[in-house]
C-alpha cells in the first residue's frame, strides 16, 4: 500500500503486526492502539492499549506481545465485532525505545485475517528521520464496514506527544487539583467460623450486641468527618489501616476462574519454568524466553528471562529480604512531562499483596499494616524510607519457613511523593534468599502516567516457590491519582474492598 491509501477489511477478526529487521544498533519498538471516538480523540486513558495496559475493557483490542527473531514482531489482536459503537477508528501506533525511527530497517505494519492467516493489508513505512513515535495506520468504519488506511505520520516528541494529540491526559506539574487521600483495603466479611477453639468465642446471633475486641486490638472509630466508612458489621479500623484478616482456619473464596486469566494460547513456558495455575494472571513472556542468567553471584530477571525457581536454587527456609532502591535520573520528570518538583524528596513505598493457601489475603504497606514474621501473613515491612537516601532502602522480609502457607505474593512499588509518575525514575528490586543467589530486577522504562510499578509475583506452584518478574506499570483510576493500589488489586484479581484513609503524618 502507498501512504494515504485504504483497503477493505472484510473479516471480523484480525492480527495487526508491527515488524522490523533486527540487528546491531537497531532500537526496540512497541506497538500500541488508540480507540478513538468520532471527536478524533480517546474517551479516556482506558482507550489506550499497549504493553502496560494490554487489554481494552471491551475485549476488542489486545496486545499479544513481542516475538524476537531476524524479524521482530509486536502484535495486536483486534476483534472488530466487539468494538463499541462509540468508537470510530482504531489508530495503530509505534514508539521507539533507545533511538529514532531512522535507525529501523524494513519497518512495516501488516493486517492479517486471524482465522485464515492470509494478508489483508500491508504498509511499509519509509523516510523516517528524527521521529520517536509513529502512527502507521488505522482501522476505521465506513458505512457499517471496516477499512484500513496507511498513515505514516511521525512525532519527534515520542509517545507522550502522540498520546497528547489523541487526548490521553498529560498533566503539567501544579495544574492538577489536590488528590484525595490514598485508599485502604477492607477485607470482605468472613464466612462462618470453624468449630470453636479454646481462645475463640463465636459471634452472637444477628441483631445482638457484639462485645468489643480485646484492648489494643482495634482503635476507636475516627471522629465524625473521617475519611473512611466502615462496612456493615465490621469494626471501624484505625486511620490508615485495613480490617484484619479473618481468624485462622477461615476461608475467603478466590476470584472466579477466568476473571483475569490471559487469553488462551499466549503463555508458552520455557524448559525449567512453570505454567500458571488456572485463574491466575500470567502475561505471556516474549517468544524465545531464556532461563535467567547468573552473573557476578546474582541472578537478573529480564523481559526475555522473566522467572526463576527459588526452591530449585536452594532457598528452602529462613527470612528472605526483598529490597527496593531508587534514583531519579538527571532532569527526571515530575508528572507526565518530566519536570521535577524542587525541594521535595522522592518517596517510593514498597508494598505487597499477599494471599495464603487458607484463603486469607491482604496488603502490607507503609500507610497501614506493616505485617509480621512469626504469624500470618509471615511477611513484614521494616520501615518507611521517605527519601531514597538510606543505603539499605526499604525492605520486606518473607519467612520462607512458612512456604507451604503461601499461595501468592505480589511485590510492587508506589510513588507517594516527589514525582507524579515513574518516567525518569529507576527502581531496582533485589531478593536476598537464604542459601541462594540474590535475584534482581529493574524498572526503568515507564512511558505513561503510572504511579505503581509491579515488580515481581512469587507463587507457590505445587510446593515450589517461583519468582516471576512482572515489569508492569499500572495507571491509577481516572481522576484518582492516589488510588493506584486499588488498580494493582484489580489487575491481579485480589478483590479487596477499598475505602479512603489518611495519608502519612
Amino acid at each position: 500500500m502507498q501512504k494515504g491509501a485504504n483497503t477493505a477489511v472484510p473479516v471480523p477478526s484480525v492480527r495487526v503486526e508491527l515488524g522490523w529487521q533486527s540487528g546491531p544498533g537497531v532500537p526496540d519498538a512497541d506497538a500500541s492502539a488508540l480507540l478513538v471516538a468520532e471527536t478524533g480523540r480517546v474517551r479516556s486513558d482506558d482507550d489506550f492499549v499497549f504493553y502496560n495496559q494490554p487489554v481494552h475493557g471491551s475485549g476488542a483490542v489486545r496486545h499479544e506481545g513481542k516475538r524476537q527473531g531476524p524479524t521482530v514482531l509486536d502484535v495486536l489482536a483486534v476483534d472488530l465485532n466487539r468494538v463499541e459503537p462509540a468508537i470510530d477508528k482504531i489508530v495503530i501506533a509505534a514508539s521507539s525505545d533507545g533511538g529514532t525511527f531512522s535507525q529501523f530497517q524494513g519497518l512495516y505494519v501488516r493486517v492479517v485475517d486471524a482465522a485464515a492467516g492470509t494478508e489483508v493489508a500491508r504498509f511499509e513505512s519509509q523516510g523516517a528521520t528524527t521521529e520517536t513515535a509513529f502512527v502507521l495506520g488505522e482501522l476505521y468504519r465506513r458505512q457499517g464496514a471496516w477499512k484500513f488506511r496507511a498513515i505514516g505520520q511521525g512525532y519527534d516528541t515520542g509517545l507522550a506527544g502522540l498520546a497528547t494529540d489523541f487526548g490521553i491526559s498529560v498533566d503539567e506539574p501544579g495544574q492538577a487539583t489536590p488528590p484525595p487521600a490514598p485508599p485502604q483495603p477492607q477485607a470482605p466479611p468472613p464466612p462462618a467460623p470453624p468449630a470453636p477453639q479454646e481462645q475463640y468465642t463465636p459471634p452472637p446471633p444477628p441483631g445482638q450486641y457484639t462485645p468489643p475486641p480485646p484492648p489494643g486490638q482495634y482503635a476507636p472509630p475516627p471522629p465524625v468527618g473521617g475519611q473512611y466508612t466502615p462496612q456493615p458489621g465490621q469494626y471501624p479500623p484505625p486511620p490508615g489501616q485495613y480490617t484484619p484478616p479473618p481468624p485462622p482456619g477461615q476461608y475467603t473464596p478466590p476470584p472466579p476462574p477466568g476473571q483475569y486469566a490471559p487469553p488462551p494460547g499466549q503463555y508458552a513456558p520455557q524448559p525449567g519454568q512453570y505454567a500458571p495455575q488456572p485463574g491466575q494472571y500470567a502475561p505471556p513472556p516474549p517468544q524465545g524466553a531464556a532461563p535467567p542468567q547468573q552473573q557476578g553471584g546474582k541472578i537478573s530477571l529480564t523481559k526475555n528471562a522473566p522467572s526463576v525457581s527459588l526452591t530449585k536454587h536452594g532457598a528452602r527456609g529462613g527470612h528472605m529480604r526483598v529490597n527496593l532502591n531508587w534514583t531519579a535520573r538527571e532532569g527526571a520528570a515530575k508528572g507526565r512531562l518530566g519536570k521535577r518538583r524542587r525541594g521535595v524528596d522522592l518517596d517510593l513505598d514498597l508494598c505487597c499483596l499477599w494471599e495464603l493457601k487458607d484463603g486469607r489475603k491482604g496488603i502490607i504497606h507503609a500507610l497501614g499494616d506493616m505485617g509480621a514474621l512469626d504469624r500470618p501473613p509471615y511477611i513484614q515491612l521494616d520501615k518507611d524510607d521517605r527519601t531514597g537516601a538510606i543505603e539499605s532502602g526499604e525492605n520486606l522480609h518473607i519467612n520462607l519457613d512458612h512456604t507451604a502457607d503461601f499461595k501468592r505474593i505480589l511485590v510492587f512499588a508506589e510513588i507517594y511523593e516527589g514525582a507524579d509518575d515513574f518516567r525518569g525514575l529507576d527502581a531496582v528490586a533485589t531478593l536476598f534468599p537464604v542459601g541462594a543467589p540474590p535475584i534482581d530486577m529493574r524498572m526503568d522504562d515507564c512511558m505513561d502516567a503510572s504511579r505503581d510499578a509491579v515488580l515481581a509475583l512469587i507463587e507457590n506452584v505445587n510446593g515450589e516457590l517461583v519468582v516471576r518478574r512482572e515489569g508492569r506499570f499500572i495507571l491509577p483510576p481516572p481522576g484518582r491519582p492516589r488510588w493506584g493500589k486499588m488498580s494493582v488489586d484489580q489487575a491481579y484479581g485480589w478483590n479487596l474492598e477499598w475505602v479512603a484513609a489518611r495519608g502519612k503524618d
